[in-house]
């Protein structure tokens, strides 16, 4: 599953500590823009890698704005030599940074006084994004997961064709023989890590080294065409990938970066197909070909067909037994120092490096197995080339991992999802649709503030008719129940636990059950998929930091309490965000909040504990850098809430919308999402899905009204004949269920775009959605009010709360101006292309 940056920390191993002091001293004197004075440092280290210690360095800075950089050094003690390069990473990332759009981290200063803090180190900037530990890439869409892999491979092609003289790399190491050298430094190390004692495997890798010799590709000797810039430890997992975006923000890891044949990049690139690394207790080792490759990882050949496209290198069957051989044996001479610096004292991975000897004995029995077979590499696919579920089992053979979908066809829902479907309609005709008349009864009484006893009782059936917390995405569950594993003193989550993680559905399955929630204003709270209940859960899931979904994530999951979102304000035009005006300011251990917010929905609930609030830490910033967000308790001193605002009308009881002022709010400093300046982003990541998940409701809110609709026409009789029977009416209800079928279409293909694009990616066709689902539902309602006459203005039907909240969703959503005119631009540039 995806780990956020932040989420690698650990506090620093005692064998790694280093001059405080000292270090603060230099950076404030090399890292430009570095806090001076700092008022104070928090040194954790990143427990992710098993190579150079890597630490995060937060500081403190006049004014309470936090900063954070990273440290990257030499071990301590006894290390292999030319091992551990930082030098020369410095220079790589140094050269990369500023002459090529490769991305990596942005470098500051290098420092070789080994005297300073103890080793050679380098700072450089803070990455906050997600890193994949797991190749298998478990708990993630299988779209995501395709445009995971591919990503890497269009990242190590953009590596490979940087022109290395015109960045100054020219003389960073020596074109030619690379291989032929390699297999000398690599058995070298293989020999001095295992210098006290022979282990297992030693005479294998003797033997391996020997072999590899006499089977150098002949292409090896070159220095052109297929030599340049090569990484060394080119991985998903050394890659870090945008919080929102399916896209490379930082390659990490260049210690063993150099010059020389690129081709082994790849093949190391490609060895999670082979073996499986992974360093746990009982890991079998056995990379895809043996468990069989998890759905939606493109196939091996899939996989170099991009690489081999995008950096126009020729297809490399001739020489892959050799590549890949040399990849495992490299692997091996890595691990087995690993291990070794494990047994010393010194291994930056912390007990994960225990596993590394194990590691390193399977990839020598791997790599003979390779050795033997007679083809390992099937002739090259047409580019775009389907795979189809026959094509992945002739690569590997049939088994009982694979689960690829057979005959699934776009916007026809699987078994799956049509099973919770029917369960969940059933759910509403036996207990939310006979409620509907009791719970607007309370909401229109002087109680309305309250909530009916009958509403926890049937969503604690819910959760247990497993229809809790669908809206939970794939990827967004296996974090919520690694979190909920950590919450557990007991150990790993139980039944009970397991049915707060949803289903595991994608954006596009969830389309289909959302929709049936929006038929009632009250379906979407019994099955704590309400907004903005999921909007800040997920908020939560992706940027929260432990602390903080501990307090506040884990009771939303286990819907104990409600929340709410504060970000409109009535002195401005919200729409756009720039404008906003409530302060968020750094004081010392605090932030304290002032200003003036409404259309805080959900405030008014009595379960309501927590709001998330965007305001600006810092107005004098870039124009999109100045916002943030924050955590706000309801019941901290100074938050007042002045009324309920109403909607034509309608309250909304007990959820409602509030007014609310912020008088000198003061919560702690460790409340702020993410980082300063960073409430963009982490809107543009809440918003996509949230906001369409009003759409998906849309749908089944004009669903309702069609129903409504169709009922009174059949059922009243106008002029001698039913309404049903009039020619106008007929004309009328076709042209509904047109608009609303185009509609439905529409918000079905931007939530899969957005599973496999990504927000950003799929913009346009949201902004589609955005408009076009509340204008459907207005006409269908407005036709429906019309057939049942006065009945239909009234509140003897669901039909006028439906619209007004319909009605609503053309600003509250963003207004339909703002959604037209994304739209039209992307239109323009397309036109532009």
């Amino acid at each position: 599953m995806a780990r956020l940056t932040s989420e690698l920390l650990r506090p620093m191993d005692a064998a790694h500590a280093i001059d405080e002091a000292a270090l603060l001293r230099y950076a404030a004197a090399h890292v430009a823009g570095f806090p001076s004075p700092a008022l104070g440092l928090v040194l954790t280290q990143f427990g992710h890698g098993q190579s150079n210690p890597t630490y995060c360095l937060e500081v403190s800075a006049p004014g309470g704005e936090a900063r954070r950089y990273v440290l990257r050094k030499k071990p301590p003690g006894v290390i292999l030599q030319s091992a551990h390069a930082v030098e020369r990473e410095f220079q790589v990332f140094k050269a990369l940074g500023t002459h090529t759009d490769v991305p990596v981290p942005k470098v500051f200063c290098l420092c070789t006084d080994a005297s300073l803090i103890g080793t050679p180190f380098y700072i450089m900037e803070y990455l906050e994004g997600l890193i994949y530990p797991d190749n298998k890439l478990t708990g993630v869409t299988p779209t995501k997961r395709r445009t995971i892999y591919l990503a890497a491979a269009e990242t190590l092609a953009a590596i490979h064709k940087v022109d290395v003289a015109a960045i100054g790399l020219q003389k960073y190491g020596r074109r030619d023989n690379y291989c032929k050298r390699q297999v000398e430094r690599w058995e070298r190390q293989y020999l001095s890590s295992t210098g006290e004692g022979k282990p297992a495997r030693y005479q294998k890798m003797i033997d391996l080294a020997h072999w590899l010799k006499e089977h150098i590709p002949e292409e090896d000797s070159s220095t052109g065409f297929g030599t340049g810039l090569v990484h060394g430890d080119y991985r998903v997992d050394n890659l870090i990938f945008h919080p929102t975006e399916d896209r490379v923000i930082g390659v990490l890891d260049w210690e063993l970066s150099t010059l020389g044949n690129q081709m082994c990049d790849v093949a190391y690139s490609c060895l999670p197909y082979i073996i499986d690394a992974t360093p746990t207790e009982s890991n079998s080792y056995g990379g895809f070909e043996y468990t069989g490759i998890p759905d939606g990882i493109p196939l091996l050949e899939e996989y170099l067909t991009a690489y081999c496209s995008l950096s126009a290198r020729p297809w490399p069957a001739a020489n892959w037994k050799f590549y890949i051989a040399f990849s495992l044996f490299r692997g091996a001479s890595i691990y087995a120092g690993v291990y070794h610096r494990w047994t010393m004292g010194n291994a930056s991975g912390g007990e994960r490096a225990r596993f590394a000897g194990k590691i390193a004995n399977a990839m020598v029995d791997c790599v003979w197995d390779f050795i033997s077979r007679e083809n390992v590499l099937r002739k090259q696919p047409a580019l775009g080339i389907h795979v189809s579920k026959a094509s992945r089992q002739e690569f590997h053979g049939e088994h009982e991992g694979l689960t690829s979908k057979k005959n699934q066809r776009k916007f026809v829902p699987s078994e799956k999802v049509m099973q919770l479907r029917k369960k969940l309609m059933k759910f509403m005709e036996d207990h939310i649709y006979p409620m509907e008349n009791e719970f607007y009864k309370l909401a229109q009484s002087t109680s309305r503030w309250t909530i009916h006893p009958e509403e926890e009782k049937i969503k604690a059936l819910a959760k247990r008719e497993g229809l809790w917390n669908l809206f939970i995405p794939l990827d967004s569950a296996a974090r919520a129940r690694e979190l909920l594993f950590e919450d557990r003193s007991h150990g790993s989550p139980g039944s009970t636990d397991e049915l707060l993680l949803g289903a595991g559905l994608t954006n596009l399955e969830y389309g289909y059950l959302c929709e049936i929630m929006g038929r009632s204003i009250w379906a979407p709270q019994i099955f704590n998929c309400g907004a903005p209940d999921t909007g800040n859960m997920e908020v939560l899931l992706r940027y929260g930091t432990k602390e903080q979904q501990k307090q506040w994530l884990i009771p939303l999951l286990e819907g104990k309490i409600r929340s709410g979102f504060a970000m409109t304000e009535p002195q401005v035009a919200s729409s756009d965000a720039t404008n906003i005006e409530c302060s968020i300011s750094r004081q010392g251990d605090s932030y304290v909040i002032s200003g003036t917010k409404w259309w805080t929905s959900g405030a008014m609930d009595p379960r309501c504990q927590i709001l998330i609030l965007m305001g600006k830490t810092d107005f004098s910033a870039p124009k999109h850098k100045q916002q943030s967000m924050i955590l706000v308790n309801i019941n901290t001193p100074g938050v007042k809430i002045r009324r309920p605002l109403l909607v034509f009308g309608f309250d909304d009881a007990p959820h409602g919308h509030a007014e609310i002022t912020f008088e000198n709010v003061r919560v702690p400093a460790t409340n702020i999402l993410l980082g300063e300046g960073r409430g963009f982003e982490i809107a543009q990541g809440r918003l996509g899905p949230g906001r369409l998940h009003h759409c998906m409701r849309l749908i089944g809110v004009a669903e309702r009204g069609m129903n409504l609709m169709v009922e009174r026409a059949l059922s009243r009789i106008t002029f001698g004949k039913r309404i049903a029977q009039h020619g106008s009416f007929l004309s009328d209800l076709a042209k509904c269920r047109i608009e609303l079928e185009q509609a439905r279409l529409l918000v079905l293909e931007a939530a899969d775009q957005l599973d496999r694009h990504g927000n950003k990616n799929a913009r346009g066709i949201l902004a589609m959605a955005k408009v076009a689902a509340p204008n459907m539902a207005l006409k269908v309602l407005d036709m429906a009010m019309q057939v049942h006459g006065a009945a239909g203005l009234s509140s003897d039907t669901v039909l006028s709360h439906l619209w007004a909240t319909a009605r609503t969703l053309r600003i509250a959503d963003g207004p339909d101006e703002v959604h037209l005119g994304t739209i039209a631009k992307l239109e323009l540039q397309r036109a532009r292309m």
